[in-house]
């Protein structure tokens, strides 16, 4: 018989994931905003993720209202835990957006509404990070109740693995615009990306050090499940994938290597947690819903799923190729 419980709990983690892919590189290109070579390189970046950036954050609307209906106890926690946290970034995802309209029609103003793009994108992706790490390092409830204070989320680990997706969300948008750019600012892309990659294995590492301190259920759990191990290998080729495309001069495989770090890196941090979705000790099946309320919720989710693919894959398909500026979105 089909677990409801466990097809949303996949359902909303493959959201969330395609949120944090597909929004990923876009927000990495307002991180890199104020690093660009000049004002012509700032406009080719705006005009490649422009086709496509706010239809990428419909996954994190799929992935957010679904938690809701589905995992109800995990919005009775985390946002009493994550307040500011959730604030930060849903108030850095507004600033770009608002940043990014208007800096197409600026004039003496464009300086202002460039830093606020990076301000934006900067401060939306160090909270996600952050509430990454505040999930690996777990909640102090008391039964289904938050207990903590409200900046309990804010520790050395979650301000790390805040940096640790900064400088990931750069790479991404950095091999994003080795793909879809040429001249100046692909050449500038090129030399930013080791430095990126050199950065967040640090990051990588570092977290990986610390994580069985914070949570030894989770290191139990690798060695116990012995095929676990595939996901750290598969991030570790994928690196050294992207560090062989970047020296030869690749345009396509940098990108798509940096999909596989992220791939391999999430799919690692939810089985070292599963089935647990309030940490440490409420499964998803204590977070769940009713049964009815998942079945009438799973009727309508996979109808607009498609729906959200296809619109998404035909706008990539439009828009595909290098980026130019007599051909801009806006």
């Amino acid at each position: 018989m089909l677990d409801l419980t466990v097809l949303w709990a996949v359902i909303i983690a493959i959201g969330l994931f395609m949120y944090v892919l597909l929004d990923g590189f876009d927000l990495g290109v307002g991180i890199l905003f104020p690093f660009a070579p000049g004002e012509t390189s700032r406009d080719y970046m705006m005009n490649s993720v422009a086709p496509v950036w706010d239809g990428n954050e419909t996954w994190l609307v799929l992935g957010g209202t679904g938690l809701l209906g589905a995992f109800p106890l995990v919005y009775s926690v985390y946002l009493p835990a994550l307040y500011i946290g959730v604030f930060l970034m849903l108030a850095g995802l507004i600033f770009r957006g608002v940043a990014f309209e208007f800096r197409f029609k600026a004039g003496r103003s464009r300086g202002l509404w460039n830093r606020a793009f990076f301000l934006g994108s900067a401060v939306a992706a160090f909270a996600q990070g952050a509430v990454v790490g505040a999930y690996i390092q777990g909640f102090e409830t008391e039964g289904l109740t938050y207990a903590g204070s409200a900046l309990d989320w804010l520790t050395p680990f979650t301000v790390l693995t805040g940096v640790g997706l900064v400088l990931g969300y750069a790479l991404l948008g950095t091999t994003w615009l080795i793909l879809k750019t040429e001249g100046e600012t692909q050449a500038w892309a090129y030399r930013l990306a080791p430095r990126l990659l050199a950065g967040v294995v640090t990051v990588f590492v570092a977290v990986s050090l610390v994580t069985p301190l914070i949570d030894p259920r989770a290191f139990e759990r690798w060695f116990e499940i012995s095929w676990l191990w595939l996901l750290p290998l598969g991030a570790a080729l994928s690196i050294l994938k992207l560090w062989q495309a970047l020296r030869k001069g690749y345009e396509g495989q940098p990108f798509l290597a940096t999909m596989g770090i992220f791939i391999f890196t999430y799919a690692g941090l939810l089985m070292s947690k599963w089935p647990y979705v309030v940490p440490p000790d409420h499964t998803i099946w204590d977070a769940a819903s009713s049964p009815n309320a998942q079945l009438f919720l799973i009727l309508g989710v996979l109808f607009v799923i498609p729906v959200i693919i296809a619109y998404s894959a035909w706008t990539y398909w439009v828009f595909r190729g290098k980026v130019s500026l007599e051909e801009g979105y806006h």
